[in-house]
This record gives structure tokens, sequence and C-alpha cells, in this order.
């Protein structure tokens, strides 16, 4: 080890600061949705993926993965949601084994809202404190995600 090299406690330390930030902050985040838009995370995760998905659906099999839930999670969540009216599901007219999960115009409404309030609570709570260094973060955190096979 050189002595530029930082030691061990160092860099454990930087880690958990990594963690620490990302979880603070995911947490005020989450927290306000919640509040604004009685959504849990992964209701809110959903909602977004499919706004942004073009005609506002995806394969159910595909949005679980995507989600990172399992098929009975994944389930649960989109009962909650269909319920609601934020989604319906959608046999595929091409393969009767695939069912897309839509965006209902209730939940297109919903989603687009969320997602502006989004935008506006990251403003607030990332950019803003971090100003010209949010970019780099962000960069820095898809070159993680490429190399640790994401």
């Amino acid at each position: 080890m050189t002595a530029e090299e930082p030691q061990d406690d160092e860099v454990v330390t930087w880690w958990g600061l990594v963690i620490e930030g990302y979880l603070a902050t995911q947490n005020k985040l989450m927290g306000e949705i919640a509040e604004r838009f009685g959504l849990a995370p992964a209701s809110f995760d959903i909602l977004l993926r499919l706004v942004r998905s073009p005609e506002h659906r995806m394969p159910m099999t595909r949005l679980a993965v995507e989600a990172a839930l399992s098929s009975g999670g994944f389930t649960k969540v989109a009962d909650r949601l269909v319920a609601a009216d934020l989604i319906c599901r959608v046999p595929s007219p091409d393969d009767r084994r695939v069912t897309f999960a839509a965006l209902t115009e209730h939940g297109l409404d919903v989603a687009e809202k969320a997602r502006e309030a989004c935008a506006e609570i990251l403003r607030r709570i990332v950019l803003t404190p971090l100003g010209d260094d949010a970019h780099a973060l962000a960069e820095a955190m898809r070159t993680l995600r490429t190399v640790n096979g994401g």
C-alpha cells in the first residue's frame, strides 16, 4: 500500500456515507411522495416506470423484474394499484401468455403529478445542496451500476 492509498477504515467509511446519504435522501423523498399521493415506494416505482413506457404499459413479468419484486410481491402491489384504479391488466393481443400492466386515465394523471412532484423534491433535496456535484454523483453511480453488473 502506498502513502496515497486510503486506509481500510477510510474506504469503509466512504461507502457507509454513500449508503447513509442515499437512505436519508430516499426516505425523505418517499415520505413526501407518500404524504402527497398516498403511494408506497413500490407503487410509486411502478407508476413511474409505466408513465415513462411506450403507451404507458409494460408486460407484467418485465415490470416485476425491473422493479426488483418477487412475483408474489409484485402481484400484491399490482392488486392494490388495480383496486385504486391506477392500473389495469390488459391481455396481449399477440401472445396469450403475456399480460400488460397499463395506466388507467386516473393512473396516468396521478403518475404524471407524482413524477413532477418527485422532480421538484429532488431539486430541493439533492440538486440544491449538491449544485454541480449532482451530475458527477449521477455519473459515478451509473459507472458503479455498469461495472458491477446492474
